[in-house]
């Protein structure tokens, strides 16, 4: 069974910057196509703005290729928009799409979202998918 998540942003960079770990294998699953990606304008635009960060040091094609993966291989959505409170109002979106499309949110800062069973470290999300295979 396909399962359906939303990735923060932190995950996505992690994964492109150790070759092993939890988000690449998270990012690794959704290549492979084990993973449904829902993602809305604002998330990939904010994608494309911390994978351009100078400090990163990733490639202009790193970055393409990344994108385009998303681009061609998620599901573009526009969630409603919800009342739940958020410190920083820029979580929300993925917050939003998670919910709204009952997939699971991946994320790295579990400080920045309600608690909430469909909110998920990459390693719960890693020990969910490896219980159900």
């Amino acid at each position: 069974m396909i399962q359906k998540v939303v990735i923060d942003t932190n995950v996505v960079v992690s994964s492109n910057l150790v070759s092993s770990g939890n988000p690449t294998e998270i990012m690794r699953l959704f290549y492979v196509g084990v993973l449904q990606l829902f993602y809305t304008s604002e998330i990939l635009a904010e994608y494309k703005r911390v994978l351009a960060y100078k400090k990163l040091n990733f490639t202009t094609e790193t970055q393409v290729a990344i994108i385009n993966a998303i681009e061609i291989g998620g599901t573009q959505v526009a969630p409603p928009t919800s009342a739940v409170p958020f410190i920083d109002e820029t979580d929300r979106i993925f917050y939003d799409t998670a919910k709204s499309n009952s997939a699971i949110l991946i994320t790295g800062n579990m400080k920045h979202y309600p608690v909430e069973s469909f909110i998920m470290t990459p390693a719960e999300f890693i020990r969910k998918i490896n219980q159900s295979i």
